[in-house]
């Protein structure tokens, strides 16, 4: 893939708001060029061989980090992991002299994650180096919204005109505002379900659905996203007892073998088993979660190459 097939919008992945729906298709036909490269024998291409790639992590991470180290691997781009926990950032040290420490090495390109909503912008207007957000605080998480769009493509053949329910903790998720945005941009109808408590007052503003009733939301959608309660996120106590939400808002098998459709399941991971979805249908045919760990390789491994491509004009 030596050659540049079209250039994104924008010289940054900072959100899904950022982005145009030619963008987010672009971003789908180079993710199904590189699937097949990771179906093949030999799984490496030389695209970002001459580019240097920062992994900035401010919060923990497993599969978002790992997801984006290997789309670089394959890419042959070289890395710097970079974890906050362990650095100068526990001493004092500022996210810009942090990141302009790391830019002194020569890097093109930051991936980070960090707490507070609208670090990813911040720091683009002020170090010289493109940035992909990989989730910042409870505000967005583009490619894992990217990802999703494209798991639902790859089922159905497009997103648009599909159902598509968000449930659970939609207050403190940054999946949630992401998967709206980049939905509605294909032409998919949202709607999004959880305990009042969950669902935050200005979701109506972005013109989705909102619905309190687990089964009236499956019995309308074609796909349910279950999130994870994000109790790491939250304050004071949103439901009384992860029993109770369980019980109101856990998919189990016997609730979908009683829809009159058979819907797709989605879910960002981690998985709480047992809480917002059980063992049999995260492990069931109409699940498609395993999916979507494949898809964020192809994904990340699209966005990095056309930020990349960019960068060289």
């Amino acid at each position: 893939m030596a050659e540049k097939i079209n250039t994104l919008s924008t010289k940054h992945l900072l959100g899904i708001k950022d982005l145009t729906t030619r963008d987010i298709e672009l971003i789908f036909e180079t993710a199904d060029t590189f699937k097949d490269v990771l179906n093949r024998p030999i799984k490496k291409v030389p695209s970002l061989r001459d580019i240097t790639i920062a992994n900035i992590f401010f919060e923990n991470s497993t599969r978002t980090r790992l997801s984006f180290e290997l789309a670089q691997k394959r890419l042959s781009a070289d890395t710097v992991n970079f974890a906050a926990s362990s650095s100068s950032v526990s001493k004092g040290e500022t996210l810009i002299d942090t990141v302009n420490n790391i830019l002194a090495m020569k890097v093109d390109m930051v991936v980070m994650r960090h707490p507070y909503p609208g670090a990813g912008i911040f720091l683009s207007k002020h170090v010289n180096a493109q940035i992909v957000n990989a989730g910042d605080g409870a505000h967005e998480h583009p490619t894992q919204a990217l990802l999703d769009a494209f798991s639902i493509r790859e089922r159905f053949g497009e997103v648009r005109g599909k159902k598509i329910a968000i449930i659970g903790d939609i207050l403190h998720s940054r999946v949630a505002l992401s998967n709206i945005l980049c939905l509605q941009k294909l032409g998919a109808e949202v709607m999004v379900c959880g305990p009042s408590t969950l669902i935050p007052k200005y979701i109506g503003s972005l013109g989705v659905k909102i619905e309190h009733d687990l089964l009236k939301a499956l019995n309308w959608c074609d796909v349910a996203n279950m999130l994870r309660i994000q109790l790491e996120r939250q304050d004071i106590k949103y439901f009384p007892s992860l029993r109770e939400y369980s019980m109101m808002y856990g998919l189990n098998k016997q609730i979908l073998n009683s829809l009159d459709k058979e819907i797709i399941v989605m879910h960002p991971g981690p998985i709480n088993r047992g809480v917002e979805i059980t063992s049999d249908v995260a492990d069931s045919k109409q699940s498609i979660i395993l999916d979507q760990v494949e898809n964020g390789v192809a994904i990340r491994m699209a966005v990095l190459y056309l930020l990349a491509n960019q960068r060289m004009q």
